[in-house]
């Protein structure tokens, strides 16, 4: 059980890898657009849509990561104090009142909306030479596949959490950074005057 959840974990965080590669391409894009528009006087209209679909591909595919990860921003303050039997039980209940039937209707929906768009070989209307939209939307349908997939996961993981009274471990990719640990880090390799100064 526990290598199926890592090996879900590990496939959602190396799509989330690959995917953040879009924001490389974003930022050459935009880049040589400020320069061809104001330099060499040559703007492409296209530009703007293909911009705002990697965008959207990028936030799109990052909310299986994330989950993944645990770096969904929690609204609870209490959450953190309670026994990991009472988080799971918070959890399973919200997975299937809120995420569960929210990610199958994205799927579902986004997957007409992909196959409509792909029937009719339609463009961005924003510009008069848009570029096609079926491909970005194709992504609604895929990051929604995903997304419900770790989600299956994070659903296990509560199961298993209220039967053995903790939370099984998870992939860990890149944390926050402590404050206060970096802060120790930094003092303990200098010498103590310099550390007391520091201060």
């Amino acid at each position: 059980m526990q290598k199926f959840l890592l090996g879900v974990d590990r496939l959602n965080t190396f799509i989330g890898h690959a995917f953040a590669w879009t924001i490389v391409a974003l930022t050459l894009l935009i880049t040589w657009e400020v320069f061809s528009r104001y330099v060499l006087n040559s703007p492409h209209a296209w530009v703007f849509d293909a911009t705002y679909m990697l965008y959207g591909t990028l936030f799109m595919m990052a909310g299986a990561y994330t989950l993944a990860t645990s770096g969904h921003v929690r609204g609870d303050v209490l959450y953190g104090f309670f026994r990991p039997r009472t988080q799971a039980t918070l959890d399973l209940i919200l997975y299937f009142v809120f995420f569960v039937p929210g990610v199958v209707a994205l799927c579902w929906a986004g997957w007409h909306f992909f196959t409509e768009s792909m029937a009719i070989q339609e463009r961005s209307s924003v510009t008069s030479d848009g570029p096609p939209v079926y491909p970005f939307k194709f992504i609604i349908p895929f990051a929604g596949a995903a997304l419900l997939l770790q989600g299956a996961v994070e659903i296990l993981r509560c199961i298993v959490c209220l039967r053995d009274g903790e939370w099984p471990s998870r992939t860990h990719d890149v944390e926050e950074v402590d404050v206060d640990k970096l802060r120790h880090m930094v003092h303990a390799d200098l010498p103590e005057g310099e550390a007391g100064a520091a201060k």
